[in-house]
């Protein structure tokens, strides 16, 4: 590794050699966090579970192989291989190198970009809150002749809603809260809705933390391939507590269940949630980074 000038700014300049290690460690690590979802999906089985991953968000394991350097990272000798025909890569000053186009992606994705950005520092700039307890895939059967899982409720029809009747309702989520019943929504004491996302994400919400994901992804190549694994591992890990938080019953897909309508469950939620929350906080600070604009990002 050495340090180069492209463009006029200082850029990290990798051999042959170490992009191509750091390429092939990066495709065996997303092969491993996917197998089991790709293995399922060619014998044609759903998981209620971790589908969520990958049907909600929508991106493919495919996109989680592909390594990128992130911005500001020449890969010489780069400039015969497949990755020349990618969007976002241009010819560094040497026509044998490779670098990520960063001006051109901000320049294309500026609203994208900004809006990101915006939100992530809003989000980061709120004090964490742990008092919500997972209800929120509680609210969303409450009350409702249908349920969003072919799985049977843990606790039954009339126990569930009394589980969401003796609670406070406290998400802070849109899309959590999107997918109340309409029983649950005004049960909620604060209507959320798309145009004050940005008002009212917070740090210790498990969703702000999945999305981190999401806003990864957008990023695209700005965004180093370990960030985005570890983004979607963070994903994953909440994905789990969220769903065995869930008035679902999962024994039969291993998962034991975290009984938030008990103070033991409630204790295991927050404490599970502030650790979710602190893994989030570094995360969300590296993606805070990448999409601010060059002018004003840290020297």
């Amino acid at each position: 590794m050495s340090l180069v000038a492209v463009d006029g700014r200082a850029a990290v300049s990798l051999a042959p050699d170490a992009w191509r290690d750091l390429e092939r460690r990066h495709e065996e690590r997303a092969d491993a966090m996917t197998r089991a979802h790709r293995e399922r999906a060619a014998r044609g089985e759903r998981h209620p579970v971790m589908d969520f991953l990958f049907r909600y968000y929508g991106y493919k394991p495919a996109l989680l192989r592909r390594w990128h350097p992130g911005a500001g990272v020449v890969l010489r000798d780069a400039g015969d291989t497949e990755r020349s025909s990618w969007r976002w890569y241009r010819r560094a000053d040497s026509a044998e190198d490779l670098v990520v186009d960063g001006d051109a992606l901000r320049s294309e994705k500026a609203a994208l970009i900004g809006g990101i950005h915006a939100l992530l520092v809003a989000t980061a700039s709120r004090r964490p809150r742990f008092g919500c307890f997972g209800l929120h895939e509680w609210a969303m059967v409450y009350r409702s002749p249908d349920i969003r899982h072919d799985i049977p409720l843990r606790l039954g029809r009339a126990t569930t809603d009394a589980v969401v009747e003796s609670s406070d309702l406290a998400c802070t989520h849109f899309d959590a809260y999107r997918f109340f019943t309409p029983a649950a929504a005004p049960r909620n004491p604060l209507p959320l809705t798309r145009d004050t996302q940005i008002d009212t994400e917070q740090p210790g919400c498990l969703h702000a933390g999945m999305d981190l994901y999401k806003w990864a992804v957008k990023l695209g190549p700005l965004v180093p391939g370990e960030l985005l694994l570890d983004c979607f591992a963070l994903a994953r890990d909440i994905r789990e507590v969220d769903m065995r938080a869930s008035p679902y019953d999962l024994t039969d897909w291993g998962y034991a269940a975290i009984t938030v309508e008990t103070a033991a469950g409630k204790a295991e939620y927050g404490r599970r949630q502030q650790i979710f929350a602190e893994r989030g906080a570094v995360l969300r600070g590296h993606l805070i980074e990448i999409a601010a604009s060059p002018a004003s990002a840290p020297s």
